[in-house]
Parts: structure tokens; sequence; C-alpha cells
């Protein structure tokens, strides 16, 4: 099971309260504005900004 598309639709980056969308491998939540990824554990998005993981685009 996978976070669900009404979710999705509700979501918003908590940093910049900008889009966010899921990853290619559906373990993370990304925010290209943020150049981070909020990880996904057990069907759950942690959308802490403390726990968001830098990435590189």
């Amino acid at each position: 099971m996978t976070v669900s598309q009404e979710l999705l639709d509700i979501l918003a980056c908590p940093k910049c309260k900008g889009d966010i969308y899921l990853n290619e491998t559906k373990d993370g939540l990304i925010c290209d504005r943020c150049r981070v990824m909020y990880r996904i554990e057990d069907d759950i998005p942690i959308m802490l900004i403390d726990e968001a993981v830098s990435i590189d685009r």
C-alpha cells in the first residue's frame, strides 16, 4: 500500500508550503523548491522539517 492520491493532493511542503510529489521508488515525497525529500515509513509521510533529507538535482 502507498500514500493515497487524496492525501497527496492536500499535502504541501511544511517549510515553503509548495507542491510536493511522490518519488519514483514511492518511499518519499520531494519538494523541488527546498530540494528535500520527506521519507514515507509504514505508509505514513514524515513531514517534519528536521527529518527531511537533502537531495541534489
